[in-house]
């Protein structure tokens, strides 16, 4: 079954790092908040690197909106942590998702078992209130786009 909009999100626990500190981050632990959940394929490749750092640079449209960002990647915590060096840091966690487990729970893993880039906006009560996985090519959701469904969730809860 395909996790769609308006379903309740699965609820993850991951290693993550976020500046330097590496801990467990569970999904519940953002109750009462909106979270954007993004799926990238990969640590320091070009395009995630665009992805990320776009979402670095616009922080501030996702906190005045009240939202957790949680970026996620099939990548262990050595790779996240050579990659948010890399970048100078990122200004929210790097979870890993090794055995794909969540990524398959979200229904994001491609045919021949690649991380499709996609994006769950998830509201307080742990709705799932905007859901995209890309088919192909290398775009990815702005941050406008974003906020904008994150704002629409909260208007429905």
């Amino acid at each position: 079954m395909t996790l769609r909009t308006g379903d309740l999100a699965p609820d993850v626990t991951l290693p993550g790092i976020d500046r330097g500190e590496r801990r467990s981050y569970s999904l519940s632990a953002y109750r009462g908040k909106p979270v954007v959940l993004v799926f990238y394929p990969g640590d320091s490749t070009p395009v995630c690197t665009k992805q990320l750092n776009s979402y670095s640079a616009s922080i501030a449209s996702f906190e005045e909106v009240g939202a957790e960002v949680l970026a996620v990647s099939p990548q262990g915590l050595d790779s996240h942590e050579r990659f948010s060096q890399e970048q100078g840091g990122f200004p929210f966690p790097l979870l890993a998702d090794e055995d794909k487990a969540v990524g398959e729970a979200y229904g994001i893993i491609g045919p021949v078992g690649f991380y499709r880039r996609s994006a769950f906006v998830i509201d307080g009560d742990g709705i799932v209130r905007y859901a995209h996985r890309a088919v192909g090519g290398t775009s990815f959701r702005t941050t406008d786009e974003l906020v904008d469904a994150i704002r629409s969730a909260k208007s429905h809860s």
